[in-house]
């Protein structure tokens, strides 16, 4: 019978001990803070909503519906307001709509004539080899050219990754688009044919799928999860030590092993006894320190080469009649030769209702990652500064906010960059070697909040089998 330590309370965590829960497999889940949910954390002050982390989810798949309504939060599910999907970029030193459909991209003028003839000439570029690994930069500019890496892909790994595309790996960080060249010789015909392979795995594209939170934010999920699962849940227990011992695996804090009884509401059960399997899900940088006692060595200390750039997350809460622009839309993106202070803005009050009492609007601004990291580590004064120059001179702010809230992450995100192969493979070759140990979570199977809630389906399915 599988006995279950999940290492980390974030979401991939939780999902997995929710689904191990439903399949009645015993687990304890062992959390170093007071709260579980990691970055996802949802704010509400005086009207006004600000999330920390992701301020979306994707409904990729079948399995992320599923949750959903098994946790009894359907009622709760928000769909992003359909009125507003477009999606600006800064091009000339002004928030231009960005062309969402095929007619749209050849009659607007954010492009150029010989940026649309290159999509002409995308089917008759050689695809790379197999073997090959490039960077998205180097990708981008063989198929589809400079204009489209700057004023395209530069600012939307900026939104999503907080990356450069100068160093992110097509392979690794955008396999998708790596294996559509690789099966169709072009992203033109990959995307049209590659359309009927997910349609029969019930699978939706990100960029095609429903974007969603809850009346409260996206904690309502992370909150439901941790309430499902809280009795097999310690808190304020880091892990420092992984001993492998007969019949499996006991974990220890940071003096000494857990000693029978410790923690509270796990039915008499002690953490003690030896887990068949130990599911790893907090951040690889906080991987790094963890002690593997085993025969077979166990150094984790290579997790702590994976690049994690810091972020600042600014909410600011405005009067309506402060903001010059529409919001019309998703939010703004910023490419790097535009040379701003901000990766982009979201529009949070225009997506989803009651993110700002009546009469305000919400904005979220995000500064550092891969960028410019020196700017999220500045004091919050002139992070503020930075944010409104470019909220006036791009949105046509003026006045002073009204609210505001904001999030330092000394490290956001983890970079899949060019050589992320050998983290992988260093993964695979530990749990070969470590029978029982497993490795999920955002540093490993995609970034994005769905990515992460599926790892936890992967990880549950890997532990039983099925």
């Amino acid at each position: 019978m599988s006995n279950v330590a999940i290492v980390g309370g974030g979401v991939t965590g939780l999902v997995a001990a929710f689904e191990l829960k439903r399949r009645n497999v015993p687990f304890t889940l062992f959390e170093a803070s007071d709260r579980v949910g990691g970055v996802i954390q949802t704010h509400r002050e005086r009207g006004f909503l600000a999330e920390d982390g992701p301020n979306t989810l994707l409904e990729t798949s079948p399995k992320i519906t599923d949750l959903i309504k098994s946790l009894g939060i359907e009622p709760r599910r928000w769909y992003s307001n359909p009125d507003n999907k477009k999606r600006f970029i800064v091009r000339g030193g002004q928030a231009r709509e960005l062309p969402a459909s095929p007619a749209g991209f050849f009659t607007n003028t954010f492009f150029s004539w010989s940026a649309k003839l290159a999509l002409f000439r995308e089917p008759f570029v050689k695809a790379s080899s197999p073997d090959a690994e490039e960077s998205l930069a180097q990708f981008v500019k063989r198929r589809l050219g400079q204009e489209f890496l700057d004023y395209a892909i530069n600012p939307m790994v900026a939104g999503v990754y907080a990356g450069d595309p100068e160093r992110l790996s097509v392979k690794h960080a955008f396999a998708k688009l790596h294996a559509l060249e690789q099966k169709y010789g072009s992203l033109i015909k990959g995307q049209l044919l590659g359309a009927r392979e997910r349609k029969k795995r019930k699978e939706v594209a990100k960029d095609r799928a429903k974007m969603m939170s809850f009346d409260e934010g996206l904690q309502v999920l992370t909150d439901a999860l941790g309430g499902a699962v809280k009795a097999n849940t310690l808190f304020n227990t880091p892990v420092a030590t992984i001993q492998q011992v007969e019949g499996g695996w006991r974990i220890g804090g940071a003096a000494t092993l857990l000693s029978p009884g410790a923690g509270d509401g796990l039915g008499g059960r002690s953490p003690a006894l030896p887990f068949t399997h130990v599911l790893l899900t907090s951040p690889a940088h906080k991987l790094a320190g963890l002690r593997i006692d085993s025969p077979a060595g166990g150094d984790l200390r290579l997790l702590g080469e994976i690049v994690y750039p810091p972020v600042t997350s600014y909410t600011m809460g405005f009067k309506r009649g402060d903001v010059a622009h529409p919001l019309d839309g998703f939010g703004v993106l910023i490419p790097k030769v535009e040379r701003r202070n901000c990766l982009g803005t979201l529009f949070t009050s225009s997506l989803f209702a009651d993110r700002a009492p009546a009469g305000h609007v919400t904005l979220t601004s995000y500064i550092g990652g891969m960028r410019a990291p020196e700017l999220a580590l500045k004091p919050l004064g002139e992070i503020r500064k930075l944010v409104l120059t470019d909220l006036r001179e791009l949105l046509g702010v003026c006045g002073e906010p009204v609210w505001e809230h904001v999030k330092q992450w000394p490290k956001a995100i983890p970079q899949y960059e060019v050589g992320y192969g050998r983290f992988k493979d260093f993964m695979d070759g530990f749990e070969r070697d470590h029978r029982g140990i497993l490795f999920g979570g955002h540093y490993r199977d995609g970034i994005s909040l769905s990515d992460s809630i599926l790892a936890g389906f992967k990880a549950a399915e890997r532990v039983t089998g099925v």
